[in-house]
């Protein structure tokens, strides 16, 4: 891997990025953005306005998460993860993943990174969990070096799998089939909050399928998401073994909920909770099914407890917990769903006080070669206009 930027420690960088960048001019208030935070960071106003992941003969970008109070952003290039400090400094990388490596999130309470990855030749799905205090150097071995573990999710193995047509043949990792449970493609976005219904409380994974773009089924129209209490997962973190994947984790999720934006293609792209106003975004790829809105952002408020109800299009009458969409942004009057136009489906982080860093991918071909890189914005949520984000310029 080659990365255009040098190594220095994380706490050098953060320092510098602190101490050049110029205040956030004050906005003003807002009734459909983040209400005022008491306790909002006091280092928000010096946050870079932009921070970038380097270039990398890897796959794109596809999802990013930042600790905030040790000033360390990790980057997922699908098959390589990207530490670096907040002024794109690189710390260390990880290396040699034979899977899809997706979205991520830090957890605050184990000091942790999680991200999704898939491996759908083998039919197995894992939330992998990096040690990242050991990332310090580039070129770090996914399997050797000991810093990631894995967790099998199960639930996800069956919807994936499942034989929808009864024929007795799973028809593999294919849009066009009526197999996969909901249209299931596996897991993409991840993000920890409470669960839903609740403005606080212990902190949950959310796990985000995958969905394939299929305009012939009616029975993919709705996003899927896991809830996992990962405090209860150390008995079954196993190391990752790619050749031969182990089946180690939780039979059931805690909680599985369904959300009705119409088919995307792949599902949440991108999952991420913000704290101060209780919002979940959901970043996805356009879908294009005739008589839905496909927007490329759906929120949810997460205080807005979820209701058993029947899942429409599923076989059978299934009934399921739905969580409703934000009542806000572009509302499609002939499904009553709402959405915003706005591109968070390869990296977006709340960073407190109504701010996200929004990751924008591109390829660079400065080395000689074409490589994936990518540049992360700083963007205020309004949740006015047609996308819901103003870009933070000084």
């Amino acid at each position: 891997m080659k990365s255009t930027f040098a190594l220095l420690p994380a706490t050098v960088a953060l320092a510098a990025a602190l101490s050049v960048a110029a205040p956030v001019s004050a906005a003003p208030a807002d009734p459909q953005g983040p209400p005022a935070h008491a306790e909002a960071p006091a280092a928000i106003e010096n946050y870079p306005t932009t921070i970038d992941s380097g270039s990398w003969d890897a796959g794109h970008i596809q999802g990013i998460a930042i600790d905030e109070k040790n000033g360390y952003v990790y980057h997922s290039f699908t098959d390589t993860l990207v530490k670096t400090d907040l002024t794109g400094n690189v710390i260390g990388t990880v290396e040699g993943f034979t899977g899809h490596l997706g979205d991520l999130d830090f957890n605050t309470q184990d000091g942790r990174v999680y991200g999704s990855l898939e491996y759908k030749a083998e039919e197995a799905f894992y939330i992998a969990i990096f040690d990242v205090d050991k990332i310090n150097a580039v070129g770090m071995d996914a399997e050797d070096s000991g810093l990631v573990t894995a967790v099998y999710l199960e639930e996800v193995v069956e919807d994936f799998t499942a034989d929808m047509d009864g024929n007795g043949v799973f028809d593999g990792n294919t849009a066009s089939t009526a197999d996969h449970r909901y249209g299931s493609s596996g897991i993409d976005g991840v993000s920890f909050g409470p669960e839903f219904g609740k403005k606080s409380g212990k902190q949950q994974l959310m796990v985000a399928y995958g969905v394939y773009r299929n305009d012939a089924r009616a029975d993919n129209d709705h996003q899927v998401l896991l809830q996992y209490d990962v405090s209860r997962w150390g008995k079954y973190e196993r190391q990752l073994t790619q050749a031969d994947p182990h089946t180690s984790g939780p039979v059931d999720e805690d909680a599985k909920y369904f959300v009705h934006t119409g088919n995307t293609a792949f599902g949440v792209q991108n999952l991420a909770y913000d704290e101060q106003s209780n919002l979940w975004y959901m970043g996805v790829y356009r879908g294009g099914k005739p008589g839905y809105p496909n927007r490329t952002l759906y929120v949810l408020d997460g205080t807005t407890a979820p209701h058993e109800q029947i899942i429409e299009g599923q076989p059978n009458d299934e009934t399921g917990l739905v969580v409703p969409l934000l009542q806000q942004g572009l509302k499609h009057e002939a499904t009553g769903i709402y959405g915003w136009e706005f591109k968070s489906d390869v990296g977006i982080e709340p960073v407190g006080d109504g701010y996200f860093y929004v990751a924008r991918d591109f390829r660079d071909s400065s080395s000689g070669h074409a490589q994936q890189a990518a540049t992360l914005e700083l963007h205020r949520w309004t949740g006015k206009g047609a996308s819901g984000f103003e870009r933070v310029v000084r």
